[in-house]
């Protein structure tokens, strides 16, 4: 999971929830372009066009708008920004694996999640030079419900994350990595690149940095 600090909505966005009229009670299913549209590209712009959950680099055209605590359930909270992210898949497709916003759809246990509003949420979770993803204390429960509520150690992302770990923390650099390299790298991958974009998995990079640091810590 990706940590995202919220930044402001679009003001397009914000002005059509708001009438003169005292009748208006907009509901997401009546919002259209051009205003969709400016939330959605003001969510990845805020998260580094990347998902929020997986990491993986994403746009307009392969993304949607996510509520965290489903609409279905939390009315209430449809249209509340706060509750709003951008999740990779725009459309699911038969056969598809999935995973993030479409694999949690409805299902959401508020006593065992974890937002990716949390400061803290990225060092719920540790990567292995496999690619897998598990919480990084065992008895973490809430990190353990939410790698299986969005599906993140599926073959598909698994394969990927794989490829981009392997490819930075060979295992000559693993056997020479000082404590300088590894700060370096974590800072590295946690930075946004050209156009204000993050790298795909970025944050999963840095991570994988920092515990290489933490088991290095007396």
């Amino acid at each position: 999971m990706k940590h995202v600090t919220k930044g402001s909505p679009a003001p397009e966005f914000e002005a059509w929830k708001v009438s003169d009229d005292a009748n208006w009670a907009p509901g997401y299913g009546d919002l259209q372009n051009p205003q969709k549209r400016k939330l959605h590209e003001s969510l990845l712009s805020e998260q580094g066009w990347i998902c929020c959950y997986c990491g993986r680099q994403i746009d307009l055209s392969d993304s949607h708008i996510e509520h965290f605590r489903p609409q279905e359930r939390y009315a209430d909270l449809a249209l509340n920004y706060e509750n709003l992210h951008a999740s990779c898949i725009r459309e699911t497709q038969p056969g598809m694996p999935l995973h993030c916003g479409h694999a949690k759809g409805a299902d959401f246990d508020e006593a065992l999640q974890i937002s990716p509003l949390d400061a803290h949420c990225e060092s719920r979770f540790a990567y292995t030079l496999d690619g897998h993803i598990i919480p990084s204390d065992t008895n973490d429960t809430q990190a353990a419900y939410m790698v299986n509520l969005l599906k993140l150690d599926i073959a598909f992302l698994r394969d990927r994350r794989l490829e981009v770990v392997s490819r930075v923390f060979d295992d000559k650099f693993l056997a020479t990595a000082t404590l300088q390299e590894l700060e370096t790298l974590r800072d590295f991958f946690r930075a946004r690149g050209a156009q204000d974009k993050a790298q795909s998995f970025g944050h999963v990079l840095a991570r994988f940095a920092e515990q290489r640091l933490l088991d290095a810590s007396p």
